[in-house]
C-alpha cells in the first residue's frame, strides 16, 4: 500500500500531496486501494470522522467510509487536498466549503492559445445528455443548471510555432494555465475550458479526439493550493510540489513557475 505524503498537519487536520491516479473514496464497486484506505492506515482513528457514502445496490445499502474528507478531487488529477481530523473540525471545514471562503489554486495545460490573458467563465453546469459520465453546459445539458464560476489566467504560451498576440485551437498550441473555481462543481474546470475550447491536455473524458500530449499520460490537472481558516483563527496556504510530469512539461515548454505569495 502507498504511503501518504504530509504537506501540512496538526491537532484538526492534515493536507495531503494526492498523487494522480488514484480515487479518494471507494465506489461500491471496485477494491483499489483509495486515499481514505491510505489515510484509514495511518489513522485508524478518523473511521467516523465525517460523513460516510451511502451507496445502495439492489436491496442492499452499503456505507463507504470518508474519514475526515472534506472534499474531493478527481481519479487521475493531483495535489493538495484537505482531511479533517475530528468532527468539529469537518464541521469548520465543510462550513468553509460551502461559504465559498477556501481558495482552491489548480495550474493545467491545455489545448490552443486563449485569447485573453484573464478571463472569467461564468457558465451554469448540467448533465451532459449524451454522456452520463459527463456534465456540460448550455443547450446540451439536462436537468437542474447549477450556478459555475471560473476564474482563468494564462501563465504561458508555447507550441510549433510561435505566438503572435492572438488565440489559437490549432494542433500543436498550448497553455499553461491557472483556474481558481469559485464554485465546487463536479468536473467544473475540465468542463469551463471544454467550454471555452481549450480543454485539458490528455483530457479523454472531455477532449476523447485530441492525442496526449506534453508527456501526460494523465489529465494535465494539478491542484497547486488551497487558501483557508485553521479552527485556531489563523490563515493557512499549502502548497503541494508539481509532480514528475508536470516538472518534465514545465522544463520542455520553458513555462515559468509562479512564486507562492
Amino acid at each position: 500500500m502507498k504511503a501518504l505524503t504530509i504537506l501540512y498537519e496538526d491537532s484538526d487536520c492534515l493536507c495531503i500531496d494526492k498523487p494522480a491516479g488514484i480515487s479518494v473514496h471507494k465506489d461500491g464497486k471496485t477494491e483499489e486501494v483509495t486515499v481514505a484506505d491510505l489515510v484509514l492506515e495511518r489513522y485508524p482513528e478518523l473511521l467516523g470522522v465525517g460523513e460516510p457514502l451511502v451507496v445502495r445496490h439492489g436491496a442492499e445499502t452499503i456505507e463507504i467510509p470518508k474519514p475526515g474528507i472534506v472534499h474531493r478531487l478527481d481519479k487521475e488529477t493531483s495535489g493538495v487536498m484537505l482531511i479533517a481530523k475530528n468532527q468539529p473540525a469537518y464541521e469548520f471545514f465543510k462550513k468553509q466549503f460551502q461559504d465559498r471562503e477556501i481558495q482552491k489554486t489548480y495550474h493545467a495545460f491545455v489545448y490552443g492559445w486563449p485569447k485573453e490573458d484573464t478571463e472569467t467563465i461564468d457558465m451554469p453546469i448540467g448533465r451532459d445528455s449524451g454522456n452520463i459520465r459527463r456534465w456540460t453546459v448550455g443547450k446540451a445539458a439536462r436537468g437542474t443548471l447549477r450556478d459555475a464560476v471560473t476564474e482563468i489566467a494564462v501563465l504561458a504560451r508555447f507550441g510549433d510555432r510561435a505566438y503572435e498576440g492572438k488565440g489559437s485551437t490549432e494542433e500543436g498550441t498550448y497553455a499553461f494555465i491557472e483556474a481558481k473555481p469559485k464554485t465546487g462543481r463536479t468536473h467544473q474546470i475540465r468542463v469551463h475550458l471544454r467550454a471555452a475550447n481549450h480543454p485539458i491536455v490528455s483530457d479523454s473524458l472531455y477532449a476523447p479526439k485530441r492525442e496526449p500530449a506534453l508527456g501526460f499520460a494523465r489529465l494535465a490537472l494539478h491542484a497547486r493550493e488551497l487558501t483557508l481558516a485553521l479552527p485556531g483563527g489563523q490563515k493557512k496556504t499549502i502548497q503541494a510540489p508539481y509532480p514528475p510530469d508536470f516538472e518534465a512539461a514545465i522544463k520542455v515548454c520553458k513555462c515559468p513557475i509562479p512564486v507562492l505569495e
